[in-house]
């Protein structure tokens, strides 16, 4: 009798002994669980914010299929494959998360970079004028005999005097071409010489209509026309194939006279310029702001090249 009584002992023991593995088992898993649905929770309201506080459908389901696995705890090993697949897919979460908050600081970095640059060389403004200087001869009011008189001065020697015959007939054939174009003379000398920039640009006579457009610009800061000839000359650029030059005349028009008549058209052209640079991210900045500042009380024609500018840049 008494032997059978130890041997019954024995066998609880054992029993008991073998059960408590997976009662801790489970109750680890429990504490995993729940500490991933707190992670989860603090992940969605940064990824989804505003959304439903529901739990997503895990792209890693369950092992259902029958295998070699020991049917006493089964279930424990199905609910421990599950919340393995739910951490790997809560650090790949966080993972992308911290990547995309990684990409908005640099382009942040990079147009506050640009912006400063800008307002660098806005800050000089005989640094931007220095490449086109030069055509400021062939205003209507300034005679080009300057070249000739530079010729005369140094003693040259007669094989000096082909090679020069080639620029001579080029500078000829420019300045007739000027010469057609022109010269209003309303009386108002502001507008005039602002028309008169407008008509060389009419006429692709490019660097002599930036030339004259910066006589304006300068002379008359604060005219209702500077805000036309600075937008006018940073078209000029564009359409000569310079959009870096452009994108400085726009921004400086944006920046310096932003109630001007011709703001709006240069900040949506600046977006334009800087989408043929390559800086698409920058462009639909430009594109964004243009929206915000002025919003629908931009022209028509600004919002339509606005919109046809964005869809092309990919904003």
């Amino acid at each position: 009798m008494m032997m059978r009584q130890i041997t019954f002992l024995g066998a609880a023991t054992i029993a008991l002994v073998a059960a408590m593995p997976v009662a801790a088992q489970d109750n680890g898993v429990v504490k995993r669980v729940e500490r991933l649905e707190k992670e989860m929770r603090a992940v969605q309201r940064s990824v989804f914010p505003g959304g439903s506080p529901t739990f997503f459908e895990g792209e890693i389901a369950p092992d259902n299929t029958p295998g070699e696995r020991a049917r006493t705890n089964a279930p424990v090993i199905d609910l421990t494959a599950r919340v393995d697949a739910l951490e790997s897919q809560l650090q790949a979460l966080t993972g992308q998360t911290e990547q995309n908050a990684f990409q908005l600081r640099e382009l942040e970095k990079q147009f506050t970079a640009y912006k400063a640059e800008m307002d660098k060389r806005f800050a000089d403004p005989a640094a931007v004028a220095a490449p086109t200087a030069t055509p400021a001869g062939l205003a209507p009011t300034v005679k080009p005999p300057a070249a000739t008189t530079t010729v005369a001065a140094t003693p040259v020697k007669k094989p000096a005097d082909k090679p020069a015959a080639k620029p001579a007939t080029t500078d000829a054939a420019r300045l007739a071409l000027v010469k057609k174009v022109e010269v209003p003379a309303s009386g108002n000398e502001t507008k005039d010489a602002y028309d008169y920039g407008y008509r060389l640009w009419e006429a692709k006579l490019y660097p002599e209509a930036q030339a004259q457009l910066k006589t304006v610009v300068t002379k008359w800061p604060k005219s209702s026309q500077a805000s036309f000839a600075q937008n006018l000359l940073g078209r000029s650029y564009l359409d000569e194939g310079k959009p870096s030059l452009a994108a400085v005349a726009f921004y400086n028009n944006y920046k310096d006279r932003p109630s001007g008549a011709r703001a709006p058209h240069s900040l949506m052209y600046m977006g334009v310029a800087l989408d043929k640079l390559g800086r698409k991210a920058d462009a639909c900045k430009a594109f964004r702001e243009l929206d915000e500042v002025y919003g629908d009380k931009a022209p028509q024609d600004v919002r339509t090249d606005a919109a046809a500018a964005k869809t092309k840049a990919g904003c």
